[in-house]
């Protein structure tokens, strides 16, 4: 899985609150907040389901589109980025240090701390919504 690009993470976080939805919903949501046109959105969206972090699918012959990537994956993968790349770690920051998050709640927050303390960043499960 590939590390989302701040735009990218925008519409992740808007699909790990309510998902399925439209591109229609999605651009409400981000796209228009972020000053996109809706066929900036749709490219992005379509981007994403190219990289394997969003899917598409169907309901009642509507375009929707679901996380592929959990929030606990990517979040995985960006705390390792980010203290290889700040901080020069050779291990994450510990999970505790996003308890005040209000996009985690406790068992997202446990899955975390039981991700980044694999070694070497084991990348089994990152994939799973």
């Amino acid at each position: 899985m590939e590390k989302p690009s701040p735009s990218e993470l925008s519409v992740l976080k808007s699909l790990w609150k309510t998902a399925p939805r439209s591109a229609r919903e999605l651009h409400d949501d981000v796209g228009a907040a972020a000053g996109w046109s809706y066929s900036t959105t749709r490219t992005l969206i379509t981007r994403m389901v190219e990289k394997g972090l969003v899917e598409r699918g169907q309901v009642h012959g509507l375009t929707v589109f679901s996380p592929k990537a959990s929030k606990t994956a990517v979040l995985n993968m960006m705390v390792r980025s980010f203290s290889a790349q700040v901080f020069d770690l050779d291990a994450p920051l510990p999970a505790a240090a996003f308890a005040d998050s209000p996009i985690l709640d406790a068992a997202e927050l446990e899955e975390l701390e039981q991700l980044l303390a694999r070694s070497g960043g084991d990348s089994e499960g990152e994939d799973a919504p």
